[in-house]
């Protein structure tokens, strides 16, 4: 719940409002009735892991993933949904029965549950996220860990914090998530072929740590924009090495041509000393 932001008292002369009125940080983008903080990282991030997620032994056209998108879990309770920030899915088409964008997920209209979630700790969400908190009455819906771990079985579980800049994984085994470990700084994902990870870098021209996909190797899997941005960097590194190659040419033409006129002249000295060139070189 926000709680009351401070007011600062007018003066004489009155300060700006952007002096005394609520900031950006008093007035968040949330919803008293739901935790969290919608925020542009909320909605940057997402689209990173969006545009990179790219299974390589998976066929693109079976693969789906969303943010901030209604995951209908519970047949008995199908008004009951939680709303990851973000998750993939493997063997599921983009578009609901292969004519309609999504509006939710309904997992009971669904061939497959989510393979993957990402959940962005906000204050007043850790807890859940963690899965220290647990819902025990019958007639309120289960916490995000009870849901993701019990109910979906969702073989994979990340949270990731930008303020501490931590990231907890947790892996399905035996029915319930086990702490998962780095591998070279990557949590390994060998059924799809991808690892996640931390990545220092710029996004949207936003240089920070932020989470990505990367191959099971440790390549950064590039989004569309980095694609084009390495081709165009490619095109320009091969068009300058054209470039130096014909300068390079050109200039052994030109050394070339410098030695035969050198060559033609000291054959023409000779000639004016009765030297013949020609029985020179035989001589030679």
């Amino acid at each position: 719940m926000t709680s009351s932001p401070h007011y600062i008292p007018q003066s004489d002369p009155a300060l700006p409002p952007w002096q005394t009125l609520p900031t950006m940080y008093d007035l968040p983008s949330d919803n008293p009735e739901e935790p969290g903080l919608p925020d542009d990282f909320h909605f940057l991030q997402p689209l990173l892991l969006y545009l990179t997620f790219q299974p390589a032994n998976c066929n693109p056209e079976l693969v789906y993933s969303a943010a901030d998108l209604n995951l209908y879990y519970d047949l008995e309770h199908p008004l009951w949904y939680k709303r990851p920030d973000w998750f993939g899915v493997i063997g599921v088409g983009k578009l609901y029965k292969g004519q309609d964008l999504r509006l939710s997920y309904v997992t009971w209209q669904e061939p497959a549950n989510p393979f993957v979630v990402v959940e962005l700790l906000s204050p007043g969400t850790e807890d859940e996220d963690l899965g220290t908190t647990r819902i025990s009455a019958a007639d309120k819906p289960p916490s995000k860990w009870e849901v993701y771990e019990r109910i979906l079985r969702i073989p994979y579980y990340i949270v990731f914090s930008r303020y501490t800049n931590e990231l907890r994984a947790f892996q399905l085994v035996g029915g319930h998530y086990e702490p998962m470990n780095l591998t070279n700084g990557c949590l390994l994902m060998p059924e799809i072929d991808l690892s996640l990870g931390l990545w220092l870098g710029s996004f949207q021209d936003i240089e920070m740590l932020w989470l990505r996909w990367f191959t099971l190797e440790g390549e950064l899997i590039p989004a569309p924009t980095e694609e084009v941005a390495a081709a165009t960097e490619r095109a320009m590194i091969a068009e300058q090495e054209a470039t130096e190659a014909k300068q390079e040419a050109t200039e052994a033409k030109q050394e070339a041509a410098q030695a035969k006129r050198k060559a033609e002249q000291l054959a023409e000295r000779l000639r004016q000393l009765g030297v013949n060139p020609d029985e020179l070189d035989e001589l030679l």
